[in-house]
């Protein structure tokens, strides 16, 4: 659907060249939600600019549904766009005009008839949970109506794609939910292709069902998200995956645990997917003859399934114990050891 061979965009400034993104690939499927996410100066920005064709890449390509946005331009491009929608961090919307007109503004400027436009209105403020607020102002709006306005205008000319840029991080995280869960349900209603860019884990894990890590230009980690949340492999992905997994809670509760328990042994499971729903633990108690105590746990959810962690004490003989540890490795889960008696 989306393809970005060997693209790179260097910007000439006053102080010499810069490398705003370096020699990315990148292949985005039909209907799927695609997460970039990055810190500030990454390169995300200049990004999502490459997808919709406001930026030409240095040299590479982006192909768009077959069609190479990097390579046209004028009335070209002006048509393709049509089908690439963007809905943005401060909703650009425009505050003279009421809900409905602010929706029906990219239908006039595509010449579309009158009561058509009328129509296709009614229908966008449905889909998006605005009905009755039609004749509102933008200032009328709270933020999450704000950008359920964004939304449906976005989707007026219905494209093909919808492009997110932050388009959650001016929200409270109550309002970011349902805005994420309303991009979910536009995805599965509509098989469209949404690509968000983000700096927040949160947005990413909630609804993408993949991911790609930019850092200093470079996508330096690209996955399903759920096997992103089990083994991230760069220093940075790592931070991201802790902002939302518990992982330094989790240590110091080791650290913590530690102090308390002198004999036994502390371990660490780490569940994927199903595993998450096995009565594994029960199992293991059954089998080896010893005693488990869950001290500390933690789930976390993702379009591609669950994701957790157990703190399990163990006692009982040093060979049962050991046993158990082993029972747990054949059941193809990942146990490690944070204790030793």
């Amino acid at each position: 659907m989306i393809s970005l061979k060997d693209i790179k965009k260097i910007y000439k400034t006053k102080n010499g060249e810069l490398t705003a993104v370096n020699n990315v690939d990148l292949d985005i499927h039909q209907g799927e939600i695609f997460g970039i996410i990055g810190y500030s100066g990454a390169g995300k920005s200049t990004m999502i600019r490459l997808l919709n064709g406001l930026e030409k890449p240095t040299t590479g390509s982006v192909t768009i549904n077959g069609q190479k946005i990097s390579a046209i331009k004028g009335a070209e491009l002006r048509a393709a766009r049509q089908k690439i929608s963007m809905i943005f961090q401060h909703f650009n919307l425009l505050w003279s005009r009421t809900v409905a007109e602010n929706i029906e503004f990219p239908l006039e400027i595509a010449g579309v008839p009158k009561e058509e436009r009328k129509k296709r209105v009614e229908e966008l403020i449905e889909l998006v949970g605005l009905y009755g607020r039609g004749n509102a102002y933008p200032s009328q709006l709270s933020g999450g109506q704000k950008q359920r306005v964004g939304i449906a205008r976005a989707l007026a000319n219905n494209p093909e794609v919808l492009l997110c840029d932050e388009a959650t991080s001016a929200l409270d995280p109550e309002t970011t939910d349902a805005i994420l869960d309303l991009l979910l349900d536009i995805n599965k209603r509509l098989g469209l292709t949404i690509v968000l860019i983000t700096h927040e884990m949160h947005v990413i894990q909630k609804i993408c069902d993949r991911v790609a890590v930019m850092e200093a230009g470079k996508v330096v980690e690209m996955g399903e998200v759920l096997q992103v949340f089990q083994a991230p492999q760069q220093k940075i992905t790592k931070r991201f995956v802790s902002q939302v997994s518990g992982e330094d809670q989790t240590k110091e509760a080791i650290r913590e645990l530690n102090k308390s328990y002198r004999s036994g042994k502390l371990i660490k499971i780490t569940f994927v997917g199903e595993q998450t729903s096995e009565p594994v633990i029960s199992q293991m108690i059954k089998r080896h003859h010893i005693d488990a105590n869950i001290v500390h746990g933690s789930i976390q959810h993702t379009q591609s399934g669950p994701y957790g962690t157990l703190i399990v004490h163990l006692e009982g003989n040093v060979n049962d114990v050991q046993a158990a540890i082993q029972f747990l490795a054949d059941s193809n889960l990942q146990a490690e050891v944070v204790s030793n008696d």
